[in-house]
């Protein structure tokens, strides 16, 4: 990623998306930028929504068990509460936020806050997922990552249920998903 440099002194921000599917590394991605953040001993903030508690109820966790502490939220309005004088935040999980997400990131970008996010861009039906594609349309940066599909081997960008639940919102792991390519996900559904 080129960022543009900036002569005039003021700190400019800008909205990093990182999409994909169930085990494409989304959240490990995510981790990964923050814990560079700090390196840089760049102030950096965290939040994810409270509803998920798959691995842990304050940390992000990724499938391969890297972490870091964040801040367990109701809604996105509180991103704007909690993160007064930061110089990055990091939202994992975000197409279970509300619709408000993308005017909280403007915001906190217009104030010079680097917000990287995270998130399923389509839902187990193939579908755009909650505020993912309002955020994807307001992203300076775009990483879209992929899994390998657990049938062919070829990469996957589709997360395939396997668990009998027909509800849009379903938190789970390998027992309830699985990484499929557009070809294997179409065929078994």
């Amino acid at each position: 990623m080129f960022i543009e440099p900036n002569i005039s002194g003021e700190r400019r921000g800008f909205i990093e998306v990182i999409c994909g599917s169930m085990f494409s590394g989304k959240t490990e991605e995510l981790i990964r930028r923050l814990k560079r953040a700090r390196i840089a001993n760049l102030n950096v903030e965290i939040f994810k929504p409270k509803i998920d508690v798959r691995y842990h109820e304050q940390d992000i966790v990724s499938h391969d068990s890297t972490s870091i502490t964040s801040t367990p939220i109701d809604n996105s309005q509180t991103i704007l509460l909690l993160a007064s004088g930061v110089d990055v935040v990091g939202i994992d999980e975000a197409q279970f936020f509300d619709d408000q997400l993308p005017d909280v990131c403007d915001q906190l970008a217009l104030k010079g806050v680097r917000v990287i996010i995270a998130g399923l861009d389509m839902d187990y039906l193939g579908k755009p997922f909650g505020q993912m594609p309002n955020l994807l349309a307001k992203a300076d940066f775009i990483t879209k990552l992929h899994a390998i599909c657990v049938r062919c081997g070829n990469i996957a960008n589709y997360s395939y249920r396997k668990a009998p639940d027909a509800s849009r919102i379903l938190l789970g792991e390998k027992d309830s998903y699985e990484p499929r390519c557009r070809k294997c996900y179409y065929e078994k559904t």
